[in-house]
């Protein structure tokens, strides 16, 4: 049975003092469960089997300009400043301003640092205050109160202050702090990847609806083309030069290209929506900007970090690592729930029959307690949620390998595609130049009857496949070359605005 001393004369000014310091004084304990380790850089010297090489092939094409790799130089925090466009600039900018995903991502950092600091505001001694009025009768007889000179009917005023207090014997408080503190910076990083994802599916959009515009002015130029042909087919037709047989493959051929239209014209209306859905706007908002690939520059120059730095790079890895750390604090949390707990409390006060009396001498009063509990039978439970946290820390170190490789692979799938992006482009150029060439000198042999009409079809289906190849590999150099930017964790840490996202939680860390 707990037994409390109820003191009810004048305030013990030397006790008191005792009282409050003993609450005041922190009890400096450990913080058991492991000390959390970052863990180390893979032990890799690059991204591909075979060393990349220092330059790509380069073509006379538009995105046809040599890139070269440099291993020594860093990213810019507006990277996609370096394909020199200003309407794509300014689309991005309005995109990171008003994004509702990102704007949701901020508010959960918010809400993830508001919960560190209450966390380490729970670790300080709790004071509270109250007034409490009563009006009571006794019972008479034998029974008398000693307040009021034994009158049976009268009123109380109490006025209290109590104060409360938990060490933190064992770290229970502070490896909660590292865990929350560790959950808040895995958001600020998935700030930051939201950041990345953002920028990047805006610039991969923008050269999609270039490319886009590409194929369909191709395809535009081969119809007009094959009508020009079907024109003059008519003609020699009435003349009796060809047969029904040619005009009506003529007008097959020319039907067929017709038909490859629609689809990209639908393709670009949707990628316009993605655009405005992006930037935060409606589909009927879309923005007034349009994309083609000659208003685009291929960055000449592009950044292979080392594999040590990726792993400090990559958002979506910090996110994963600070998992991590988060789960290892929980490991210490379960641990010291296992362990005693002490608790502090005091309480000091007035009390009175009438209110103007409070204050007078003999009516304070004070209450010094403390309390020590230790779990002794609990059917395992605690030992088991220690167990659990140990699994979650297991579970939390697999998902970060994993993160880690899939950063290593896009990286790896980017530098891949560049370097063959550039040859695929290279021999797009060749193969449009020739199917343009072939077309036409059977076209001038076909106007002198030198070859049947076959020919013509075969040589207008293959410049029309060379012409829309040429696009797409024009497209997939821009593409690519952002998908790296991209892969390489996209600069962030040079951001203008970065300051704001990632500060550090160094009381959590403390």
């Amino acid at each position: 049975m707990t037994h409390q001393v109820q003191y009810r004369n004048v305030l013990d000014r030397g006790a008191m003092a005792t009282a409050l310091l003993l609450l005041a004084t922190l009890v400096t304990g450990c913080a058991v469960g492991p000390d959390f380790q970052r863990p180390p850089a893979p032990n890799v010297a690059g991204y591909t089997p075979t060393p990349l090489p220092k330059v790509t092939a380069s073509s006379e094409a538009i995105g046809g300009a040599q890139q070269r790799f440099v291993a020594d130089i860093d990213i810019p925090g507006q990277w996609w400043a370096l394909f020199h466009s200003k309407a794509l600039n300014a689309l991005i900018e309005e995109g990171l301003t008003n994004n509702h995903d990102i704007k949701a991502a901020q508010a959960a950092l918010r809400v993830a640092r508001e919960n560190v600091k209450a966390q380490i505001a729970s670790g300080y001694p709790s004071i509270t205050g109250g007034v409490n009025v009563t009006r009571e009768k006794d019972a008479t007889g034998s029974v008398a109160s000693s307040e009021v000179n034994g009158a049976a009917l009268y009123s109380l005023y109490t006025g209290q202050l109590s104060v409360s207090y938990v060490p933190d014997l064992f770290g229970l408080n502070r490896r909660t702090v590292e865990s929350l503190a560790a959950q808040a910076d895995s958001q600020r990083f998935q700030v930051e990847a939201t950041y990345l994802t953002l920028s990047s599916n805006i610039v991969a959009a923008a050269i999609q609806e270039a490319s886009l515009r590409g194929q369909i002015k191709a395809t535009r130029a081969i119809i007009a083309s094959q009508q020009n042909s079907l024109d003059l087919l008519h003609k020699m037709d009435a003349l009796g030069e060809v047969s029904d047989v040619d005009v009506a493959a003529q007008e097959a051929t020319l039907a067929q290209t017709k038909a490859t239209l629609a689809p990209l014209e639908k393709q670009l209306m949707q990628q316009r929506d993605l655009l405005a859905a992006l930037v935060g706007r409606f589909p009927s908002d879309q923005p007034s900007a349009t994309f083609s690939l000659k208003d685009l520059v291929l960055p000449t120059e592009v950044p292979v970090s080392l594999p040590s730095k990726l792993v400090d790079q990559r958002p979506d890895v910090r996110a994963a690592e600070e998992n991590m750390h988060a789960a290892s604090a929980q490991i210490g949390v379960a641990i010291a729930n296992r362990l005693p707990n002490l608790t502090l409390t005091a309480n000091a006060g007035r009390t009175a029959t009438q209110l103007s009396q409070i204050f007078m001498p003999g009516n304070g009063y004070w209450i010094a307690a403390s309390a020590l509990t230790q779990p002794i039978f609990d059917a395992g439970v605690l030992f088991h949620r220690q167990q659990g946290a140990e699994a979650a820390y297991d579970q939390a170190l697999e998902q970060y390998r994993s993160t880690l490789i899939t950063a290593f692979q896009n990286v790896a799938d980017a530098l891949v595609a560049l370097q063959h992006d550039a040859d695929a482009l290279n021999s797009s150029v060749a193969a449009e130049r020739a199917a343009a060439r072939s077309l036409e000198l059977v076209k001038g042999q076909q106007r002198l009857g030198a070859v049947n009409y076959l020919a013509l079809l075969s040589a207008e289906q293959t410049y029309q496949q060379a012409s829309i190849n040429l696009v797409q590999a024009q497209a997939a150099r821009y593409a690519d070359t952002a998908a790296l930017f991209q892969a390489l964790g996209g600069g962030w840490w040079n951001r203008s605005d970065v300051a704001l996202n990632t500060q550090a939680h160094d009381a959590g860390r403390q």
